[in-house]
């Protein structure tokens, strides 16, 4: 009987089995790095032991030290999490040799099924239909391809490629970037199947012979080849599901699996799947897969229940499913960057009508798996999940329109996320047809477009320097009933600036007056002639509070809720979000930066410099490779010119605003 568990993982998934844990009355022990010691996963263990070490990443990846703390704490059982250890074999044997019980399939499952080549060819003997691949480039002959990394998941090291030409590079590009992220840069080369779905089948074993089938799931959704929106049981032709579960269940069954597991497939437009890889873990998408279920399954409470020895129960419902369940990868990334992982401090972390966390949900409903709370930092050592929330209803339209509603009315601020994108895609009527395959997002660049119109960012500031009015007359000492902006000349306005979301100026113009009604107002974008000429359109201030403001815009009243931190100020209405930020009144000299500097994004390390001082480059050459969270960033030439300056070297690491590069126009020099 496990007493003690161990969770050797972070965020997300270490809060998931924690849930379970105490609805079972097993005691947890959390481990974290340094960067994670105010985390929520810390604060809710029963025991937490910290890993020492140089770089927050590693530690987690050092058995030693998780055996240590395990050892430490009176620890008798791990679980994996998934990411990190999840599927290393020689950690599962280490937490086996050391006497503890280990939460997952047996190491020489995990060896067999983590070599992704030596997987393929041992399934194909079991009848799993699989596609073509090489392990070299000089048998590659049809295009398009896929490069993929042999050790691994979550699209790390994964490359399209449709030439000849790009093979080599997409080759070296995919060797590092699993290099990084797994510590075995061995890759392999397979065909690419255009207008293909991602689908996959959860599997169950016990140590008693016995493999089951859970269901399938539709994970097509992605972008950068990793999923961001999943579902089940998933819209497929009529008979498809019966086959997938069978081959699963071969699959299963050629490897003696026990615990939880996914076999992953590809499916092509012609009705034809094929064999991607088999999961040796929880998957990040298993909530899914559990709300589903008419009987309400626990994925974690079966998994602690197989490794205790006990048997799967009877298999007479399974994998019988009730409704539809939509779940979304919530991330920390800049959209207005490249999409690049974002950092920061999240300010507020706010999404209504969840109805319940980490748990199953007996009816419709929100389900909210989060590894962050109001005030979590989010840094650059790890992935940018931040949280999965997940919808279920009677169908899958229903549940789409709920998760969308959720998401958008959601406050989340702080830290720049992927949110709109996640509701344009729920909300398109493609996704709504279950028109959908892993080109979904290449095919339909409309769904990149912020939620919040860029005609009504002019609003929001209104309604920011709205709010700040109505605080600074809530906490002034003295005189706090005098109007805001009183004066003996009332044609002069108050005027407030602002950086809007896209980095450009905003100025914002009004006049209230002895009533406190909004007697004129404008806004102006200098450097945009046209912009700063347009004619507002005409409102009326009906509430203006320090958190919410209430504007009557043509007949139709907008609220927007406010919340300001320090000089930023977040600004939540009804057709979206805005970030500003709140520029002095009379600013301080700052340092100027060279013309033509191409500044760092976020914290990283230069990996690769392609280029010399003094080479001739034109715009969207690569410069350099900045490397954070693990996965490669190229830094393009942004125009036409001559590398003037190269200030970091390759393994140099900067911070965000670092000068990475300064290209300088021909003209000018």
């Amino acid at each position: 009987m496990i007493n003690r568990l161990l969770v050797a993982n972070r965020g997300e998934i270490a809060r998931r089995v924690f849930a379970t844990c105490r609805a079972m009355g097993v005691e947890t022990v959390a481990v974290h790095s340094d960067a994670d010691a105010d985390a929520p996963f810390v604060a809710e263990a029963d025991q937490a032991v910290r890993l020492p070490g140089s770089s927050p990443a590693e530690t987690y990846l050092r058995v030693d030290l998780i055996l240590d703390a395990a050892r430490r704490s009176g620890a008798d059982a791990v679980h994996p999490g998934y990411g990190f250890l999840a599927e290393n074999a020689e950690f599962a044997a280490a937490v086996t040799d050391a006497g503890l019980t280990w939460v997952g399939p047996p190491a020489k499952v995990i060896a067999a099924m983590g070599d992704k080549l030596a997987a393929k060819a041992l399934l194909a003997e079991a009848g799993v239909p699989m596609l073509p691949s090489w392990t070299d480039t000089d048998g590659v002959t049809d295009f398009p391809v896929l490069v993929k990394a042999s050790a691994g998941g979550g699209g790390r090291g994964m490359r399209i490629v449709r030439t000849a030409d790009e093979l080599a590079e997409a080759v070296a590009s995919a060797r590092r970037e699993a290099a990084a992220a797994f510590g075995d840069g061995t890759v392999f080369i397979e065909r690419y199947v255009e207008r293909g779905r991602h689908v996959e089948v959860q599997i169950f074993g016990d140590t008693h012979g016995t493999v089951q089938v859970l269901g399938v799931r539709e994970c097509s959704i992605q972008r950068r080849h990793q999923k961001i929106i999943e579902e089940a049981p998933g819209d497929l032709p009529p008979g498809l599901h019966d086959r997938l579960h069978e081959t699963a269940m071969a699959a299963g069954r050629a490897v003696d699996y026990v615990g939880a597991g996914t076999v992953e497939f590809l499916l092509a437009p012609t009705g034809e799947f094929f064999f991607l890889e088999m999961n040796t873990r929880l998957q990040v998408e298993h909530p899914v897969t559990e709300l589903v279920t008419p009987a309400g399954l626990d994925l974690v409470r079966m998994q602690l229940l197989v490794a205790e020895g006990a048997p799967l129960p009877a298999q007479h419902h399974y994998p019988a499913t009730r409704g539809y369940a939509i779940e979304v990868r919530l991330c920390a990334e800049e959209p207005a960057q490249g999409w690049r992982p974002a950092t920061g401090t999240l300010h507020r972390f706010d999404v209504p009508g969840v109805d319940r966390e980490f748990g199953w949900i007996q009816r419709a409903g929100l389900r909210l798996d989060s590894g962050v709370v109001a005030g979590s930092v989010v840094g650059v050592h790890y992935d940018s999940l931040l949280a999965k929330l997940i919808a279920v209803a009677p169908t899958r339209v229903e549940a789409a329109r709920a998760l969308a509603g959720a998401l958008a009315r959601a406050e989340l601020h702080g830290v720049a996320t992927n949110r709109d994108l996640l509701v344009r895609v729920l909300r398109s009527p493609e996704f709504a047809a279950a028109e959908i395959d892993t080109g979904f997002l290449d095919r339909h660049p409309e769904v990149f477009t912020p939620l919040l119109p860029a005609d009504q960012v002019p609003l929001t500031a209104l309604a920011a320097a709205l709010a700040g009015a109505a605080h600074r007359r809530a906490t002034a000492p003295v005189l706090g009933g005098l109007p805001s902006g009183w004066r003996n000349v009332p044609a002069v306005p108050q005027v407030s600036r602002f950086t809007g979301p896209d980095g450009d100026e905003i100025e914002i113009r009004y006049r209230l007056d002895r009533n406190g009604r909004l007697a004129d107002w404008s806004a102006a974008t200098p450097g945009d002639a046209a912009a700063s000429a347009a004619k507002p359109p005409a409102l009326a201030l009906v509430e203006a509070t320090p958190d919410r403001v209430v504007l009557d815009v043509d007949g139709v009243r907008r609220a927007y809720r406010v919340h300001r931190v320090g000089s930023a100020v977040f600004v939540d209405d009804p057709d979206g979000a805005a970030s500003l930020a709140e520029l002095p009144r009379l600013p301080l000299p700052t340092a100027a930066v060279a013309a033509g500097s191409l500044l760092a994004p976020l914290p990283g390390a230069v990996t690769r410099v392609h280029v010399e001082v003094g080479q001739r480059v034109a715009a969207g050459d690569p410069l350099l490779t900045l490397e954070a969270m693990k996965l490669e960033h190229p830094v393009l030439a942004p125009i036409d010119g001559v590398v003037a300056e190269l200030p970091v070297p390759t393994g140099g690491q900067v911070q965000t605003g670092a000068v990475l590069a300064v290209i300088e126009e021909e003209d000018a020099r």
